[in-house]
């Protein structure tokens, strides 16, 4: 499974973020993002979870790119994504770079719906899903929404969401926070009510400074939180 590494300087272990890439595929904006978590002090991984059947996809932000990313994503199993993730897991616990044990998982759009099925794997700390479409709807292979399995989250979540996302309403986040808060989920859900889907993407900086200025302070003190 390719991956995408970024290390903090220094020789000393760090807690790591698995990175999980838009439906796009593991492009310049993942590996931008990796790069940030890096900087910030976190040993970031962006695998490439389309590697099965689309082991090269890297799309435009347009139509077509947003039509070729679904199709591939139509092949992605829940199952296959915690089997992956897993191995992410093992591989980085087994790095002395890492700090043992101190990992979590941060992902965009398609991404941020397989950090919120990560969350119900062991060896986690935490995970943050950014706008993620599948949450509270079908995946895109068919399969039930993460949603169905959050009864089995172990995790603390931190969840963004836009306020003017065209692609996840208003109605299906408060659905996402109620089922969470019913099944006694630790939880924490942001929403940003001037910006729409994908706020965080480096092509949306000119507009949404202060929301990105915002989350990724939001991040931060997650994880300074979670992974100490």
């Amino acid at each position: 499974m390719p991956c995408y590494l970024a290390r903090p300087d220094g020789a000393d272990s760090k807690p790591a973020v698995i990175v999980f890439q838009e439906i796009f595929g593991v492009n310049r904006e993942v590996k931008r993002i990796a790069d940030l978590f890096a900087s910030a002090g976190y040993v970031a991984l962006a695998p490439n979870y389309y590697y099965r059947t689309h082991p090269q996809l890297n799309e435009p932000y347009n139509d077509e790119g947003l039509k070729n990313g679904f199709a591939a994503a139509g092949q992605v199993t829940k199952a296959n994504l915690r089997k992956d993730s897993t191995a992410c897991i093992d591989w980085l616990n087994r790095q002395t770079f890492v700090t043992n044990g101190k990992i979590a998982t941060c992902g965009f759009c398609f991404g941020g719906t397989v950090a919120f099925v990560t969350a119900t794997l062991p060896g986690l700390k935490a995970a943050i899903p950014f706008y993620g479409g599948h949450i509270a709807a079908p995946l895109p292979d068919g399969e039930p929404e993460a949603l169905a399995d959050a009864k089995d989250i172990r995790v603390p979540l931190l969840l963004f969401f836009g306020g003017k996302d065209d692609y996840i309403l208003k109605e299906t986040v408060e659905r996402i926070d109620r089922t969470l808060a019913e099944l006694g989920k630790p939880h924490e859900i942001v929403v940003y009510p001037n910006v729409g889907h994908a706020f965080f993407r480096e092509s949306s900086s000119a507009l949404n400074k202060e929301e990105i200025a915002d989350a990724w302070e939001r991040v931060r003190h997650f994880f300074r939180k979670n992974l100490a």
